[in-house]
């Protein structure tokens, strides 16, 4: 397929590349519009019981599927005239609408709610509204209400929070956060392009695929969105990972067709068609087997039920396809076309002649960096791999306090309005409804309002808990201090109680007490189901826990089949599976030093001393398969190598040098762009989407530094011919299955441990 598709270059590169445009001029009029369609939710698992609960709050209550709050402050206080009026009207107007349910405000609930609403310095009250719509629904009903009523009038400032709010401006940061992420990953990255392949028109043509394949996965994830809820985060992937992937593979393409036109020392047009059809049936393939692994560690995101890490597996999946599309079809004929013009303006001779330096000359092998520094890492790989693997270890140590969260309005920014409302809640109000649980029972029909009010009142001396709002009225310390109020807590044979809570959110104090109301014994033996932040927490926390055995064994055993079809051999693979868990160990520790702990001022974050559990869980997966990207890069080159040699412990040594003296400067050239793609995830104004700029850089660094250098070659060293040791039915069955790097690969298979021992090769 590769040779053809190298055949097809060679003869209508115009027409592959008028193709392409078309295509791509075809999926940004339908894909660029997906940001209007997306969402900023997706953390919760909607199997969950606290989804559950939501829902039937949602359906028999009409308490709405997120809170909108409303803030609304006169100078003369809460209580004054102008203040007033604007709070009751507000209310009054939302109560009207048809995606609102409950509504409640410091001005019209009764006196004794009331006081709860009014901050403690009396100049703001608030209003709280449930929102319908579900998830994604809520979230668009909330825009457009609070684009309608909330703005200041007459002397009196008005502002919109709660959750819902969140979500939306949420949503609208990260419009901007994608705009100034392009703004600072193209330019950076075609610097550093320019520095790697000299001539400006070689820079500019991973940038063109990078866009064939951002451009290709926006018009997938718009045409997800028409069946499922698809994440806005997921589009903050589609732009970094497919500049990235885009610059990978073109850069391994380019640098192995440069390698091959050296070697040939033929330049002419027939030579270069030569080169091309032995750089797509070696590099290209390996594109195509990179590409591959990497996409099916997405995939294992598939498996987990919120929709946000969903999400993440449809943009990896189409942006991974699309680079590789890209890379091995349109690569190629941009290559062909510009022929000789390939490394026309080249920028470094420019400055040399500027400097008076002279050009460099070509150095054997054996003189380059990457092939000595190989050389001396693996006369000394029992000291370097075991300092190597004593330091990621001690940074990755960190990560064993982790502590996990549900995101809030202290992922935004101070400006936005969303957090100042949550802020405020949290300093200037003796009560937080955040904190709230809320107990339903679906089926409340036999059960007498005394079973519920003694229900309550045990709930009540659950340690913590403020108060107790029942059917029957509200309870505090087992006693009733509040009038009935049957109206507001039971309907249709289903009944719902209020427990507030003086728990701080995501503490040990908060994961006690739900432990404690579970403990409860529910009236009549009745089952009940728990909502509000803390138990949402607890679910979505136990739906990642519960699923990511699974979710890691798919990811080992895909991994292992690949590059056993790559290699013939079962150590590598498991060589390769260690080193990528030890290169991501550097990254956790620090998502957890830096934005729990709150070191290095949080990088302008706000520390909540918790991570939100699915972030790690998605830099896992994502990390892990760019680190197979380099693992494939690195072993298919030294493989061929290997199988070149006449496959001695010394050959192996050489094998590893050649290999990495040939891809070593693409790795780290490959590691810098990608880095600075994920870098620029760090401008982003969400907090938790910086963390994740943070961790995938870090990732990508210390694999492509610490592991791919330092760690491969010391282990290949230490296990020698062993590297390629596979059973003799494995050995048999790669013979048949087995993917080869070249059309004239036809060299010996995997050696068994009998052949390895006595220094035979199969014939």
């Amino acid at each position: 397929m590769l040779h053809r598709i190298a055949l097809l270059a060679v003869a209508a590169p115009r027409r592959v590349l008028l193709v392409a445009l078309l295509i791509m001029a075809g999926c940004g009029v339908f894909g660029v519009p997906v940001v209007t369609h997306l969402s900023a939710g997706g953390f919760q698992d909607p199997t969950s019981e606290s989804a559950r609960a939501t829902q039937l709050l949602v359906d028999k209550f009409d308490q709405g599927d997120m809170d909108l709050v409303i803030g609304v402050t006169g100078e003369d206080g809460a209580d004054s005239p102008a203040a007033r009026q604007v709070g009751s009207d507000l209310a009054a107007r939302l109560a009207e609408s048809p995606h609102v349910g409950t509504v409640t405000s410091a001005w019209t609930a009764p006196p004794s709610a009331a006081a709860a609403l009014v901050s403690e310095d009396g100049r703001t009250g608030l209003i709280v509204a449930g929102i319908t719509g579900g998830e994604s629904g809520a979230q668009k009903h909330a825009k457009a209400l609070t684009e309608e009523l909330v703005h200041d009038r007459d002397g009196v400032t008005v502002r919109a929070g709660g959750v819902a709010m969140t979500y939306v401006q949420i949503n609208s940061q990260s419009e901007k956060d994608l705009l100034m992420m392009e703004s600072i990953a193209i330019p950076l990255s075609f610097v550093v392009l320019v520095w790697v392949f000299g001539g400006l028109l070689a820079a500019a043509l991973p940038l063109a695929v990078g866009a064939f394949a951002i451009l290709g996965s926006m018009a997938v994830l718009r045409a997800v969105t028409l069946v499922t809820d698809v994440s806005i985060f997921a589009l903050n992937l589609s732009i970094a990972m497919g500049l990235a992937l885009a610059i990978d593979y073109t850069l391994l393409i380019i640098s192995r067709y440069r390698d091959e036109l050296a070697d040939s020392g033929d330049a002419s047009a027939s030579g270069r068609e030569a080169a091309l059809i032995r750089t797509m049936t070696t590099a290209g393939r390996t594109v195509l087997f990179s590409a591959l692994t990497v996409a099916l560690s997405m995939v294992a995101m598939v498996l987990f039920p919120m929709y946000f890490l969903k999400s993440f597996a449809y943009a990896g999946i189409a942006v991974v396809g699309f680079a590789a599309l890209a890379a091995i079809v349109v690569a190629p004929a941009a290559i062909m076309l510009a022929g000789d013009r390939l490394d026309s303006l080249d920028v470094r001779r420019l400055a040399r002649r500027i400097f008076g330096r002279p050009e460099p000359q070509p150095k054997p092998v054996e003189q380059m960096f990457w092939y000595r520094s190989t050389k001396f890492v693996m006369r000394r790989s029992i000291p370097i791999g075991i300092a190597v693997v004593t330091l990621l270890v001690l940074l990755g140590a960190p990560f064993l306090s982790a502590k996990w969260g549900f995101p809030d309005d202290r992922v935004l920014p101070d400006s936005a309005s969303a957090r100042q409302i949550g802020d405020e809640l949290r300093e200037d109000f003796a009560v937080d409804s955040s904190t709230n649980v809320v107990v339903v029972l679906p089926d409340a029909g036999g059960v007498t309002v005394e079973e519920l009010d003694g229900y309550a009142a045990e709930l009540s001396r659950v340690g913590d808990v403020s108060s107790v709002s029942a059917p029957g009225g509200t309870f505090v310390d087992g006693r009733r201090v509040g009038d009935p109020s049957a109206a507001t807590g039971s309907a249709d044979g289903s009944a719902f109680l209020t427990i507030g809570s003086t728990a701080a959110l995501f503490t040990d104090a908060s994961e006690t007490q739900l432990d404690r109301l579970h403990a409860v014994a529910a009236p009549g033996g009745r089952d009940v189901l728990v909502t509000g932040l803390a138990q949402v927490n607890r679910d979505s926390a136990d739906a990642i826990t519960s699923r990511l055995p699974t979710v890691l064994a798919v990811i080992a055993a895909i991994t292992f089949v690949l590059l056993f079809l790559l290699t013939g051999s079962v150590v590598l693979p498991l060589k390769a599976l260690v080193l990528n868990v030890l290169s991501l160990t550097a990254a956790f520790g620090a998502l957890v030093w830096i934005f729990q702990d709150g070191h290095l001022g949080a990088l302008g974050t706000t520390p909540t001393g918790t991570l939100v559990a699915n972030m790690p869980v998605l830099l896992f997966c994502i990390a892990f398969g760019l680190s197979m990207d380099y693992e494939v890069f690195l072993i298919s080159r030294i493989r061929e190598y290997w199988l070149a040699s006449d496959q001695t412990a010394e050959a192996n040594d050489e094998s590893v040098a050649l290999g990495l003296a040939r891809t070593g400067r693409v790795v780290t050239a490959a590691a810098l762009l990608m880095s600075i793609s994920f870098a620029a995830l760090i401008a982003a104004k969400v907090a938790f989407m910086r963390m994740f700029g943070v961790g995938l850089t870090l990732a990508v660094l210390a694999d492509a530094t610490l592991v791919r250098m330092l760690l491969v070659p010391a282990f290949m060293h230490v296990l020698g011919r062993w590297n390629w040791w596979a059973p003799k039915p494995l050995a048999r069955l790669h013979e048949r299955i087995g993917l080869r790097e070249s059309l004239d690969d036809t060299a010996a298979p995997a050696q068994t441990s009998e052949q390895v021992t006595s220094g035979r090769v199969l014939d």
